[in-house]
């Protein structure tokens, strides 16, 4: 995972740079979007190219390895390296090659406002002329748009915000998996009381505390409905039933691990793997990370919360990301023709199968029987995420204000209401309204 506001302080950062060295920051005629070019069917003929490709996800290495291996038998005088990073490394190693204007040609972007910024300040080129690019649903694509409603990458997977469970330990200690808030502290009570830990969360990287807030969330304020309050200033993050889904995550700090805000995302991962903790909160893509560590793990999902008994338990879903072309890459019809492979069924239903995730390309069947559940449960009831989706803008974003502020109040700095008003006067800063 990552932190959108890293990303965007470092794009306001690059922007300024770009003016200051000559990089390309505009198209002619004082555009910020790239300069679309039409992509040749085939490769050119003659020397082999050489396509660099970014990536924040070093744990997807050995994949990718096969998907470039299956792209460059149809296309043998283009060869991809890939190169991926630390997460936390990702965005200044990027914002450097991108200011640079050399060193990489193919980039995985930060979804929604992560890909706007970069895409405005003239760093990408647009993809729409791709072939397979229009058949990705519209509400993906809005995901890798620039302002000017370009698309300047393909959507690369689904994720969801789900609870993980171990179906054994649940059974061994005669508990049903929870479908409200009542039901989930009754459950981590009974599982403290047998000197199990109830949730593996960790809190030292503040965006999986968004993650968590999103799934309980929905326990407090709902589905869509509330969210379009939100969007349409009906409701604000300073109202009654934000405010208690901020509460409901304090209410939870006791059964997480001691000293939780402390430790890392790889150790609350390790709790669970090894069966010292019956939940774990996080993305959907986590379900792959477990297998490999635990072959033999039992494993289930939850989805979020329902407001009431016998209400809709919605699952919390966003794009993950999406690939993209530097505009400063001296070969973008191979580029592109790389572009096109990673926007057919035939990667998706690779990325889908080997990966264990939810691939955004239309008509891609999911083998995985918990990646079936989770696109089940998305077309039953789905929630946006809200802070990323509607709420990741701003410098810092209003996303990562949310999230800095729940740490100061799991350290005991900020109350309840504080950390409300704190995001609120951030949206507040850039968020409009819908008409």
């Amino acid at each position: 995972m990552r932190r959108v506001g890293i990303w965007l302080i470092a794009v306001a950062l690059l922007s300024v740079l770009a003016a200051c060295s000559g990089s390309p920051s505009s198209a002619p005629g004082g555009s910020t979007a790239g300069t679309a070019q039409t992509p040749s069917a085939e490769p050119a003929k003659g020397e082999t190219v050489e396509l660099v490709m970014y990536s924040w996800r070093p744990e997807d290495k050995e994949a990718y390895a096969k998907f470039i291996a299956a792209f460059e038998q149809l296309h043998p005088n283009i060869k991809v390296s890939f190169k991926p990073f630390k997460s936390t490394e990702y965005n200044t190693i990027l914002s450097n090659s991108l200011t640079a204007g050399s060193g990489v040609d193919i980039v995985q972007l930060r979804p929604y406002s992560g890909t706007t910024s970069i895409a405005d300040a003239g760093y990408l080129l647009p993809l729409d002329d791709v072939k397979g690019v229009q058949d990705i649903p519209k509400a993906y694509l809005d995901a890798a748009r620039g302002s000017d409603q370009k698309v300047y990458g393909v959507p690369l997977s689904i994720n969801s915000a789900v609870i993980f469970y171990n179906p054994k330990l649940f059974a061994d200690n005669g508990l049903q998996p929870p479908r409200t808030w009542d039901e989930l502290l009754q459950v981590c009570k009974a599982l403290q009381a047998k000197g199990i830990v109830p949730i593996a969360q960790a809190g030292k990287a503040a965006y999986l505390l968004s993650i968590t807030h999103s799934v309980i969330g929905t326990s407090a304020y709902g589905g869509n409905e509330y969210v379009e309050k939100l969007l349409s200033g009906e409701a604000t993050l300073t109202d009654a039933f934000f405010k208690e889904s901020i509460r409901r995550m304090q209410e939870l700090a006791p059964f997480f691990p001691p000293d939780f805000i402390a430790i890392d995302d790889k150790d609350a991962q390790v709790l669970f793997s090894t069966g010292k903790a019956a939940m774990y909160i996080n993305g959907s893509y986590r379900l792959e990370t477990f297998e490999k560590q635990n072959p033999d793990l039992p494993i289930d999902i939850l989805p979020g919360l329902a407001k009431e008994q016998g209400g809709d338990t919605p699952i919390i879903n966003w794009v993950d990301g999406a690939y993209g072309i530097a505009k400063a890459t001296k070969h973008p019809d191979e580029a592109k023709a790389f572009m096109e492979f990673l926007a057919s069924r035939e990667f998706g239903q690779m990325f889908s199968d080997d990966l264990s995730r939810l691939s955004a390309i239309t008509g891609v069947t999911p083998k995985h029987p918990l990646v079936q559940k989770v696109a089940q449960l998305s077309d039953k009831s789905m929630v946006p995420f809200l802070m990323l989706v509607h709420f990741g803008e701003g410098t810092p974003t209003t996303k990562t204000t949310f999230e800095d502020s729940l740490q100061g109040m799991y350290i005991g700095k900020l109350t309840v209401d504080k950390v409300a008003e704190d995001t609120q006067a951030s949206a507040g800063k850039w968020f409009k309204p819908k008409k």
